[in-house]
């Protein structure tokens, strides 16, 4: 079969298993994901060399805990997200490292913890509110992560000209991180008003701000990926999905973009 068809109803499936967990119930998001988090733990133990075993029923077991187990806010909930902002920060630091090329074995299992199982912990608390799940929230932001990377590589195609970050990914430029930003804040706005279906205008400056979030840390964690990669010396971190490689590779952006989007959440909570 030719490559490009491969690519689209792999795409194609991919997409539609997504809207529809996430559609149908709270239990089938939860199960999709926690299944997702397998999969990218075996394909990241694989990435930095270790055994998978402990760090999959680890990973099953909290995952489980802080979504079935029902956990609300309190401070565990605020203990663990600062823990991943942390280990976030510290991934930029070795994405942004011209020296780091490999990782001790503490900073193998911080990424793990951090990096990956806290992230999906949080993909998955995202939707979940005063009033429920609520599956328009993280489809929404799974359509600002799909805008900006259509159109950074649409407006990088056409116009880009200056290198974003070359010695990681050298097809990615600024005009086209900017095309990207551009379109997913203007796509946010329609989402608020016409998706979420609110006329507060409160509502669609939150979700501005959700579309710079997804946007920056979304390619910030599109970067750290291909970075991992790159010292693993592989193309893609998996080949489930044809013609798209592993779980990661699709979902690096909404991993590393889930924990700052909560992050933004809770600070909205407190201030209102």
């Amino acid at each position: 079969m030719n490559e490009t068809i491969t690519r689209l109803l792999s795409g194609i499936v991919y997409v539609l298993l997504l809207l529809f967990a996430i559609s149908y119930s709270q239990t089938s998001f939860f199960i999709l994901f926690g299944l997702f988090l397998l999969i990218a733990i075996n394909e990241f133990c694989n990435l930095v060399q270790i055994s998978k075993t402990i760090p999959s029923i680890f990973a099953l077991l909290l995952f489980s805990v802080f979504t079935f187990g029902k956990i609300e806010i309190n401070w565990l909930s605020k203990l663990v997200l600062a823990a991943t902002i942390l280990i976030s920060i510290k991934a930029m630091f070795f994405l942004f490292s011209n020296t780091i090329t490999s990782h001790s074995a503490t900073d193998k299992y911080l990424y793990i913890i951090g990096y990956i199982i806290f992230s999906f912990i949080f993909i998955a608390k995202i939707p979940i509110g005063i009033k429920g799940y609520n599956p328009k929230i993280i489809i929404g932001i799974f359509i600002l992560i799909w805008t900006n990377d259509s159109f950074a590589y649409i407006v990088g195609k056409s116009i880009g000209k200056n290198k974003l970050f070359e010695r990681v990914s050298p097809k990615k430029t600024i005009e086209g991180f900017i095309g990207g930003l551009v379109f997913s804040i203007f796509v946010g706005i329609l989402i608020s008003k016409y998706y979420i279906g609110s006329s507060k205008i409160n509502t669609m400056y939150i979700w501005i701000g959700i579309a710079f979030i997804a946007s920056v840390f979304g390619t910030i964690g599109d970067l750290v990926e291909s970075k991992f990669k790159r010292i693993a010396n592989v193309k893609d971190s998996g080949n489930i999905m044809p013609g798209h490689g592993g779980v990661l590779d699709r979902l690096d952006s909404i991993i590393f973009v889930a924990p700052f989007i909560y992050l933004f959440y809770q600070i909205l909570y407190y201030v209102s």
